[in-house]
């Protein structure tokens, strides 16, 4: 578990294209380094968020100045991680600790989806990205004010547009300096966590109304609005 305050900003000092044996199957090893203030209590088997994902520490440099981790084909697929390339910046954050001030979200490390940088407009020092997801019906939990996380980062939306399907972040000053997606521009890919607390929200109802009704969640919200109208107008007529 993460909160989606970047720690510090590493650096991809070495890829390494795994075999089957290793990886499963075409994996990647990343060597990531210039992140030594965060490896102090550091141990192999540890989580840390790298852009975002989720990942195993397997190498450890004997001083800690660097850390290795494996990409499994599956993450490649799913995140950024296989558009790397030495000297790439990414966002680095250890698993929280229970006395860890929770000053983001509850980010699991688990990428959604990846979405495209459509355009990035400057407002006074601030910067807003209109960010296009490659699967559209995230969207759906995807609120205004609402938390997202891009590339590990715990930002708030600060539009959406379902129709059209994209969403805006805007980053403030302090924030460009401590995270990647400063430096991201048209084109680039970010990747995408969208807030747990929707998609358990979304499910239970789904579930209860699935488990009361044969009618379908449809009919019953239906039912439940009109119980609603007639409730208010016999109000009225008192």
């Amino acid at each position: 578990m993460f909160t989606g305050l970047v720690e510090i900003i590493g650096t991809v000092s070495a890829l390494v294209d795994l075999d089957a044996s290793t990886s499963g199957g075409n994996g990647t090893s990343l060597t990531i380094s210039d992140c030594a203030s965060i490896l102090n209590d550091a141990v192999l088997g540890d989580s840390i968020s790298v852009n975002g994902t989720c990942l195993t520490v397997i190498e450890l440099s004997p001083s800690k100045d660097y850390f290795k981790v494996g990409v499994a084909p599956e993450t490649l697929r799913r995140t950024n991680l296989g558009r790397l390339k030495e000297r790439s910046r990414v966002n680095l954050e250890r698993a929280v600790l229970g006395s860890t001030r929770m000053g983001g979200h509850f980010v699991q490390g688990h990428v959604d989806t990846v979405a495209t940088v459509a355009a990035v407009t400057p407002d006074g020092n601030a910067l807003t990205f209109r960010l296009k997801p490659r699967e559209k019906e995230v969207l759906r939990y995807v609120v205004e004010k609402g938390y997202i996380t891009l590339d590990g980062a715990s930002l708030t939306v600060t539009n959406v547009n379902d129709a059209e399907g994209w969403f805006e972040v805007m980053l403030i000053a302090y924030t460009q300096e401590r995270v990647v997606m400063a430096s991201k521009k048209a084109g680039d890919e970010v990747n995408v966590e969208i807030d747990i607390v929707g998609k358990l929200v979304e499910k239970s109802v789904v579930g209860y109304f699935e488990g009361t009704t044969k009618e379908g969640a449809p009919a019953i919200l239906e039912k439940i609005v009109g119980r609603l109208v007639d409730e208010k107008l016999k109000a009225t007529q008192r």
